[in-house]
C-alpha cells in the first residue's frame, strides 16, 4: 500500500468516528431531555426532591455532551489533515468535505464554545446554544422549584447540597472554558498534525 491508500483508509476511520459521535451527542440530548422531564412530572407530583436531581441530570448532561464534541472536533482535525495530504497527492483539490463541514456545521481553530463559534454563525451552533439555553433553564427553574423543600429538612442538606452543585457547575465551565473556547484543545491537536495554530 502505498501513503495515499493508508491515508485514505485513516479518512474513512475517522468519518466513521465523525459519524459515530454525532450519534453519541443526540442520544445523550435525547437521554438528558427524557429524564429531566420526568423529573420535573415526578416534581409536579409533590415530590419536591425530585427537583433536586433536574441541575445533576443537566450537568450531566451538558459536560456528556461537550466530551461528545470533543472526539467529534478530533476526527474533524485529523480528516481535514487527511483530506490536505491526499488532495496534495493527487495534485488537485478532490476531497473537499472538511472546508464543508467548516462553512457550513462549525470552523476549526476559531473560539467557540462547545461547537457554536460567532462566525460564521450557523445553524449547528444556534443548536448548541438552544440545546444549552434549554438545559441551563431546566437547571434554574429546578432550583427554584426544589430548594424551599430541601430547605424544609435542615440547613446543612441545603448548604451541601449547593457546595457540592456550585463546585461541580464551577469546575464544568473553567475546565469547559479553558478546552474549548481559549483553544487549549485544538492547539494540542494542530501540534502534532504539524499546523499553526490559527
Amino acid at each position: 500500500m502505498d501513503k495515499t491508500e493508508i491515508a485514505a483508509q485513516q479518512l474513512g476511520r475517522m468519518r466513521a468516528m465523525t459519524r459515530f459521535y454525532h450519534e453519541r451527542f443526540f442520544t445523550d440530548v435525547k437521554v438528558t431531555t427524557l429524564a429531566t422531564l420526568v423529573l420535573f412530572v415526578v416534581g409536579w407530583w409533590k415530590v419536591d426532591e425530585a427537583f433536586l436531581l433536574i441541575p445533576i441530570v443537566a450537568l450531566l448532561g451538558a459536560t456528556l455532551t461537550a466530551f461528545d464534541a470533543s472526539y467529534l472536533i478530533f476526527a474533524r482535525h485529523y480528516s481535514a489533515k487527511l483530506e490536505r495530504d491526499i488532495n496534495d497527492e493527487l495534485g488537485e483539490e478532490v476531497l473537499l468535505a472538511a472546508k464543508l463541514e467548516d462553512a457550513y456545521l462549525f470552523p476549526l481553530n476559531e473560539p467557540k464554545m462547545v461547537t457554536a463559534a460567532a462566525s460564521p454563525f450557523t445553524w449547528f451552533a444556534f443548536m448548541t446554544l438552544f440545546i444549552t439555553g434549554l438545559g441551563v433553564s431546566s437547571f434554574g427553574f429546578s432550583l427554584a422549584l426544589g430548594l424551599p423543600g430541601l430547605a424544609d429538612h435542615g440547613s446543612v442538606w441545603l448548604a451541601w447540597y449547593l457546595t457540592l452543585l456550585a463546585v461541580a457547575t464551577v469546575s464544568a465551565l473553567i475546565v469547559g472554558w479553558w478546552w474549548f473556547v481559549s483553544g487549549a484543545g485544538e492547539e494540542r491537536l494542530n501540534k502534532i498534525l504539524g499546523l499553526p495554530n490559527d
